[in-house]
This record gives structure tokens, sequence and C-alpha cells, in this order.
């Protein structure tokens, strides 16, 4: 007899007494709202095990016909069913060829496409490659594969982005190929996917990496000091879940910094911490896809970056404590969450930040393979008195955010459109503040894989800051600033125009050259130069240094060494304008790097 071994209930709604003062918790009220989902997530394996009936062994067990799902009809009639039936039954061992399932990250602005077939290429005269015919790259993928001179006839399998820098989180690395059988193998195979009986399955996985970095005129410091120093990061995670039901996840952090000449920045530094801990609970299955609420420490990274990024390129990373509850298809991509984020306690355990609170609904439409649609609002409420409004009153901040993004290739073109407006209050004022950015690429024809961007970016700023009843400075909430505002971290996408292009080639497959040109101006000339930390740096209240920050150069060489390792080289230099020599003379600040990263 077929029968199903469990059911899905669908949630019933729960009703929470609202506080009856003045300002309401709406955070509170978000999280205790996503908690009940979880409770009723851990309640449904109970309610649905047939184990948990009456103990006769001649008991009726009623069960539908059909899964009940959130979203499917309840139509089937019932079904009896005997203990003696569930005895008999044969048991089926859970399929983890395509499972557990995995999110893939969002497509930023200024991607890079893989290299064009040669049938759609443009043919080279001989007097530049020295033939007529197309010279194809190597089928060498990695440092490696050169060394040895071992020529692939397929593209190997690659669960690392071929980069130093990798936003997807470690909990999305998806290692499902490893059922697959006559995979390619690789020494740290058997601390992946490891099967515990039928139903579990552990993994382990972490990183190292070290940089060096020399800063001239660092921080735009009037001194002009200059700071070289050492950094290293070393990650650890191990991963269990039960079928595709259940899921706990921890990933260890130690993030440490010497040589420096100047105080460590804040993102430098955090002694043996946990950044990630979290649980995740299947609550249902539709439409192709799984709904699960996760539970705990956590990163977010969603769409463009520009508002919300893990950071890879800061050595501790960034991290929220919260819920989130997720739904993604192939068509769609749902997630709604009500968290804080974590406060770096260099030798202590981190601990969230009590006095901040964030929240948001972010979708995501697929029309089609490379293209997106994004549609989200968020809110954050800096309850911690240290906003500053009309005639420097103190306060809180209370923001929200709305917006949208479209991002897609069409033939050889690449572009992208991102718009977002900012309402709420600082202090006492009013807030009104947006923010826009627009692209578009080519990827060029021609051997090596040259792709080019032009893009702008603005961020509106305050003309009057500080004074009457509106404020105007958009705020950037927890961007991934240095990809796309420059990676010398002394602009932040706020008040600010950047004008900026970027070109990349690969010399090989395993080479990747990234340049990038940014000419900065305020967007107010009164308002402040705010950093990549969103800090406000310097500032002409009469407005008469002008509006031109400078123009910035950015080289990244990225040498891909094997699917675990890469070794990226940076140079970055800017030029100071109207307004930067003018409230801080003499500086020029540059930056050098070099760093050796590892996974596994």
């Amino acid at each position: 007899m077929n029968f199903r071994n469990h059911l899905t209930y669908p949630l019933v709604s729960i009703i929470i007494p609202t506080r009856t003062d003045a300002t309401p918790n709406t955070f509170g009220w978000l999280l205790k709202s996503l908690l009940g989902i979880v409770i009723l997530g851990l309640a449904f394996p109970t309610f649905a095990d047939p184990s948990s009936s009456a103990t006769s062994s001649t008991p009726i067990i009623k069960v539908a016909g059909n899964t009940n799902t959130l979203l499917d009809d309840v139509s089937s009639a019932i079904t009896k069913i005997t203990t003696s039936d569930l005895e008999t039954a044969p048991k089926s061992k859970f399929d983890w060829t395509k499972q557990p399932p995995r999110t893939k990250g969002p497509r930023p602005g200024g991607f890079l496409l893989s290299p064009l077939p040669e049938s759609v290429m443009v043919t080279v005269p001989a007097e530049i490659f020295g033939k007529t015919e197309l010279s194809i790259y190597p089928k060498h993928y990695s440092l490696w594969d050169f060394v040895t001179q071992t020529e692939r006839e397929t593209k190997p399998v690659q669960p690392y982005a071929p980069f130093a820098l990798q936003t997807t989180l470690a909990a999305d690395i998806n290692f499902n190929y490893l059922e697959e059988p006559g995979h390619e193998e690789d020494f740290f195979d058997p601390v992946k996917r490891i099967h515990l009986g039928d139903d579990f399955l552990l993994s382990f996985g972490g990183q190292f990496w070290y940089r060096y970095v020399n800063e001239t005129d660092s921080r735009l410091n009037a001194a002009g000091r200059n700071n070289s120093y050492n950094l290293t990061r070393t990650r650890f995670h191990g991963d269990i879940w039960y079928q595709d039901k259940v899921r706990l996840f921890a990933e260890f952090l130690d993030a440490r910094a010497w040589g420096y000449e100047l105080t460590p920045g804040g993102g430098d530094r955090n002694h043996t911490d946990m950044l990630s801990l979290f649980a995740d609970i299947k609550l249902a299955e539709a439409q192709g896809g799984k709904a699960y609420v996760r539970v705990g420490r956590q990163e977010l990274t969603l769409g463009s970056q520009r508002l919300v990024s893990s950071l890879d390129w800061a050595n501790t990373r960034r991290t929220f404590q919260g819920v989130k509850v997720f739904w993604n298809t192939p068509k769609f991509d749902i997630s709604a969450f009500a968290v804080r984020p974590m406060i770096t306690e260099v030798k202590k355990f981190d601990n969230w930040d009590k006095k901040r609170d964030f929240w948001g609904l972010w979708g995501t439409y697929k029309p089609k393979k490379g293209d997106a649609f994004d549609l989200y609002y968020m809110g954050l409420n800096n309850h911690n008195n240290k906003a500053r409004g009309q005639a420097g009153l103190p306060g809180d901040a209370f923001i929200h955010t709305i917006g949208s993004r479209y991002v897609g290739v069409y033939q050889r073109f690449m572009y992208e459109l991102e718009g977002m407006y900012q309402f709420g209050t600082h202090a006492n004022q009013d807030i009104s503040a947006g923010a826009v950015a627009v692209g578009g690429g080519y990827h060029i024809p021609l051997p090596f894989n040259p792709q080019f961007w032009l893009r702008y970016d603005y961020a509106s700023g305050d003309d009057n800051l500080g004074v009457g009843g509106t404020r105007n400075t958009f705020n950037h909430l927890f961007p991934f600033g240095n990809y796309y505002m420059g990676w010398l971290d002394r602009v932040g996408r706020q008040n600010i125009h950047d004008l900026n292009a970027q070109f990349s080639f690969h010399p090989q497959r395993w080479l990747t050259f990234l340049s990038q040109y940014h000419r900065y101006y305020l967007a107010s000339k009164t308002d402040f130069l705010y950093n990549a930390g969103g800090a406000a740096t310097l500032r002409d209240p009469t407005g008469l240094s002008g509006s031109h920050v400078g123009d910035e150069i950015d080289f990244r060489f990225n040498i891909h060494v094997d699917r675990h390792q890469d070794v990226l080289v940076g140079y970055s230099k800017m030029w100071a304008g109207g307004f930067m020599k003018a409230t801080r003379p003499g500086i020029n600040p540059d930056l050098f790097y070099v760093q050796y990263n590892a996974r596994f």
C-alpha cells in the first residue's frame, strides 16, 4: 500500500499583544512572529510522526492521500492505515543526489562573463598574434595545470569561485556533485558529505588567508602618516543535515592583525569567535522550491550587495543574529528577516547590538537565465541616541529603505539599474534621501575575454546639514562598499557622484586582470565626505572648496593556483581634487596589497 509517512500542516495565525506605549517595538513584534513560525516548524515533525500515535498494534491512523503543503489544495479522501501496514511497508532511503538545497549567490553589478565560444569571436589579423586563425586558450584552468601541463577536455569542478575574494557564504558552497558516480576526485573529499546512516549528512570546511598591506597617507590622516600591517584570517565550519528537514551549521573565526603604525581598523581583528551559528528548519515545499526558517547567528548577502553584504574584504566579515525565513524556487526567491548586527569585541565573544534593529522583506524574480529583478523593503532602527538632527539635537534614527533592481544580459551586452529611496526620522528631522546606480557593459568578442563597464553611482547629500526639518543624506546601511566605490575605502555611497569605468581580461584562464577608474564629486558641497564605513571624514561647511573629491584607479591581478588556492595582488591610487586639496592639503593616498587565500 502506498502512503505518505508524514504530513505538512498549514500555518495558523498567531496574535501577539502589542505595546501600549507611544513607540511600538516593531523589531520585537517581527522577531516574535518569526519565532512563532519556528515553533510551529519544530512541531510539524512531531504532529506528523506516526510513531507518536497510540502504542496499540491495531489502531487506525488517518493519512491524507496527497501531501498538504502550504500551497497545495486539500482535496483527497482519507485513507485508513493500520500500524501493521507501517511495519510491513518498505522503507526507502533518502535520496541525497540533489540534496541538500543550496542558495546561489546574487549577481553583483559589474559582473564578468565566461569566455565566448570560438564561433562568435572576431578573427585576429596575423600581424597581431602571429597567425591567421584564432589563438585558443590552452586548456589549463589553474596555475597547477600550467605547471604540470595538464590539459583538460572539460571545465573542472569549481565549488569555490576562482578568485581570492568570495562573497558566497560558506553555508551555500555546493558539493552535491560528490554524489555523482565518476566525479572528479579531490584530496579533501573525505571531509565532505560524510553519510551517517541513511538520513544524516556531515561536512567540514574552512579557509585561511594572509594579506600584507601598505598604505600611503593612510585614512586621509592630516599628518600624512603611512601604515604597513599584516592580516590573517582562519575559518572552520561544521555542517550537519537531517535529510533536507533540519540543519545545524557552525563556523569558527579567528582574525588577527599586527605591525600597525596606526590604530587597527574595526574590521581587522576578532580573536576566537563564532562567525555563524544557526539552525535551519524546513517549513514547506512548493512550486519547485523549499521554504526554511533560519535561527541564530548568520551572514546576509542581498541583491547587488550595495546595501547588505557579508563584506568579504574585511578581515572579520560581517554577521547578524536573529531570524530569517526564505523560500527559493527556479523563478522566485523570497526572504524575510529580523536581526541585529553583531558588535565585534576583539578579545571577547561578540554580542548583538541591542541598540540597532534591522528587518526586511526581499523578493527576486528571475525571468530568464542571467536576468533578475529585485524588489525590497528594509527597516533600520538605531535607538542609540547617536543621531544628530536640527541644531545638533541628539536622538534616534529610524530609516526605511525601499528599492528595486534589474540586472541582465542581452547577447554580448550587460546592464544594471537600481534605485533606492529612504524615509523615516533622524532625531528631530524627517528623512528624504535616495540613491541610483546604473551601468552598461560589453563582452568584446576577442581573445583573452575582454569586457568593459561604464557606470554611474549617485547617493544624495544634504545642502543644509543640521538645518531645517528634513535630512537628505543617504544611509548605505551594511554595504560591500569597496567593490563599487573603490578599494581605498575613502569614499562611501553617501553624498556622492561616482563616474566610473571597469575593464577586465584573462591572459590565461587562470589569470584575471581587473582595472577600475573613479571620478568622485560631492552631491552637496556643504555635506561631509563619507568613507566606506559610513563615517563622516572631511567637510567644508561653506562649500567654497568645491565638489571634486578626486580621481582613483584600482588594479587587481588574481592568480588561480588550483581549486583551493588563489593569490591576489592589488594597487590603488587617488589623486586629490579641489575639495580634498583644500580640506586635507598634500594628501594623495595609495594602497598596495598581496593576499594568499586557501580554502577546503
